[in-house]
């Protein structure tokens, strides 16, 4: 009989899946790879690698592993959770907002022509 992972699993591991599924899609993204690329590079389906960046809890942990390394080569799944790579790096502080504060006067005089 099969059993549904998703319902087998407390919600704390259910969110740490989906979890680990956006972090996988934020790294695709960052690294401008469509999701079909990744897939095909993988060895995967699209629906795999679609249930993949979802956090679908019942798939094999080694075809999250393919996927991370056709995204990424090299990388494993620490440097997916520290978010260490040169591209998530680059797509944070792109992401990050920044203020914009009024000049001082004295930073205007030195600006007044």
């Amino acid at each position: 009989m099969k059993i549904k992972q998703a319902a087998a699993l407390p919600t704390s591991l259910l969110q740490e899946s989906a979890q680990l599924g956006q972090q996988l899609a934020r790294l695709r993204l960052a690294r401008h790879i469509k999701q079909a690329d990744a897939a095909l590079r993988a060895g995967l389906s699209r629906n795999t690698a679609y249930r993949i960046e979802h956090g679908d809890p019942g798939l094999a942990i080694g075809q999250i592993l393919r996927y991370l390394e056709a995204i990424s080569p090299g990388s494993t799944l620490r440097d997916l959770l520290a978010e260490s790579d040169p591209a998530l790096i680059a797509l944070k502080a792109q992401e990050q907002t920044r203020r914009v504060r009024d000049l001082s006067a004295a930073e205007l005089q030195a600006l007044d022509f």
